[in-house]
């Protein structure tokens, strides 16, 4: 007997509003029909999230599931770089497992950079071989981000690989090119890549789209560049996709891709434009297994209050109501455990920056809400052969640790960070996950490690009398506990950094990109300082 369910129903593609019908068999939608009225709840197509790394939520697949469908989100574009970079294919294979029963359609990527760069040491290696094997899964979409655009452009030949076998199999290619224009931009998307989400200006935006390019607008925990490109709303609306990128458990419990809808549309943006980018496009791009309410699909839809604040009433996917007025319809799973982690416990005497003679060295000057850093040149206060901390200027000290073996400390100053005292540490350190730590003095940033390297990855904080630790056993970049818990551990360690004196609205989120090496213009990895214009060591 076929399910039918009532309400008015939210065209997109015919860009109207009508009292109707959704008959339901076998879960795809079998007709949609007229009435003459029907119940005053807006049936529409459900959002997706057009590129997330779901491991950046601290969470599995699974409890992201449980939350992000309470606000709409009925799919992601998600790409598994953070864990491949990991545990390589292993990573890959353990969140599409993860992701099976858990409703919410995750559709996953290919890792196209592990490790992103020769200028770190990661976990694991994905080369093109691999990376061909993974685009013939069923459960594989597209070639996920290739971050390696100097690769492109200057055709390296196992890049040139990946490429070639996602074209061969027919499978999209993600591009990640912050601040790439003009010339290069071109020969980036000539060599098949087909989106950008890092676009941080308008006519950076412009220039891509320009070229035949897809933009996706991202605004995520760290990361926000709705303020800078939304205008592309109105003017590309049929070339734009949301995102969030990195989304984190805190946030998420608040709302995904439904707080940049109700955004848009109090901005003054049409309706239909707005929902567009937010549920269609992205199935249409990366040819995704989601329904867009058409009949012969999937039975995947929501149903919301109203068309200004869509506070979600019931989320339908393949035809079963999985969330009832807030009440999620999701299995209790079991998460295994996967992890990778040698390294020995570490003495404070390891964190001091020696040199030879005092001279003038590389500032990161981190950027509030944003991945791109400045470039500080300047005098340090010297002592006995070492170079110290000025707090007076917010310079601190900022150190990466190899998490996959023992090996020296990567060391250097970092300004804008805003603690007064003690130091904050973390293993979620994109891409290559070691442990990252900013600190006032040596004996906490050896602390705030070791909480790390005993409890095999999380977030830690100290003060001179206390100590904060968010475990994070799978991979040291996810908790296997329901995002409720994860969240409120997170607040708490986050308003203990902020009681530290930490200025930024994200530490712990910008101090994951500090060693984003593709990203410019200044970083560090477990190998050095690092020009991340230039792609060379200080």
């Amino acid at each position: 007997m076929a399910k039918v369910v009532q309400g008015q129903i939210v065209d997109i593609y015919n860009r109207r509003i009508f009292p109707g019908e959704i008959s339901i068999e076998n879960g795809i939608i079998a007709a949609i029909h007229a009435i003459e009225s029907a119940p005053e709840l807006y049936i529409m197509p459900g959002f997706i999230d057009a590129h997330i790394h779901i491991e950046s939520s601290m969470l599995v697949p699974h409890e992201f599931a449980r939350v992000a469908l309470t606000h709409g989100t009925i799919a992601t574009v998600s790409d598994p770089h953070e864990i491949a970079n990991v545990l390589g294919v292993e990573g890959v294979k353990y969140m599409i497992e993860n992701a099976k029963e858990a409703k919410l359609k995750f559709h996953f990527g290919a890792p196209s950079c592990v490790p992103a760069t020769n200028f770190e040491t990661a976990g694991a290696q994905i080369d093109a071989e691999e990376v061909r094997s993974l685009l013939q899964l069923d459960e594989i979409y597209y070639l996920s981000e290739m971050m390696n655009y100097p690769g492109v452009l200057y055709q390296d030949a196992e890049v040139l690989k990946k490429i070639s076998y996602a074209k061969e199999i027919g499978k999209p290619i993600d591009g990640h090119a912050p601040g790439l224009k003009g010339e290069k931009a071109r020969q980036y998307i000539m060599a098949g890549i087909s989106t950008d989400h890092e676009c941080f200006t308008l006519a950076e935006a412009l220039d891509k789209l320009k070229f035949g390019m897809k933009i996706i607008i991202r605004e995520g925990s760290a990361a926000k560049n709705y303020n800078a490109l939304h205008t592309l709303i109105s003017s590309h609306n049929d070339r734009i996709m949301f995102c969030s990128d990195d989304k984190h458990p805190d946030d998420l419990m608040d709302g995904h891709i439904n707080q940049l809808v109700v955004r848009s549309l109090q901005m003054g943006y049409e309706l239909f434009d707005v929902l567009q980018i937010a549920c269609i496009n992205p199935v249409d791009h990366y040819k995704l297994r989601s329904g867009t309410m058409r009949t012969g699909e999937c039975a995947d839809f929501i149903i919301v209050e109203n068309l200004k604040d869509f506070n979600v009433r019931s989320v339908f996917i393949d035809g079963e109501q999985i969330v009832d007025a807030g009440n999620v319809n999701l299995s209790v799973k079991t998460h295994g455990i996967i992890n990778s982690f040698d390294t020995d416990l570490k003495d404070p005497i390891e964190f001091g920056v020696r040199v030879e003679s005092n001279q003038a060295v590389p500032v990161i000057q981190a950027i509030d809400g944003a991945l791109i850093t400045e470039k500080l040149m300047t005098m340090l206060p010297y002592n006995d052969g070492k170079l110290q901390c000025d707090p007076e200027r917010d310079i601190l000290k900022i150190a990466v640790v190899n998490r996959y073996k023992n090996a020296p400390i990567s060391l250097g100053f970092i300004q804008n960070f805003g603690l007064k005292s003690g130091a904050i540490a973390s293993t979620v350190a994109h891409d290559s996950h070691n442990i990252i730590v900013v600190g006032i003095n040596d004996e906490d940033m050896a602390r705030a490690v070791n909480l790390l390297i005993t409890s095999r990855g999380g977030l830690s904080a100290v003060s001179s009398a206390e100590e904060k630790l968010l475990q994070l056993p799978i991979a040291g970049l996810m908790s296997d506990k329901p995002c409720s818990e994860v969240a409120l551990a997170y607040s708490e360690i986050d308003k203990f950094v902020k009681w530290m004196g930490s200025t930024l609205t994200a530490p712990y989120m910008t101090l994951s990109f500090m060693a984003l090496l593709v990203i410019p213009k200044i970083k560090i990895s477990d190998l050095g300082m690092f020009d991340a214009e230039e792609f060379k060591f200080y």
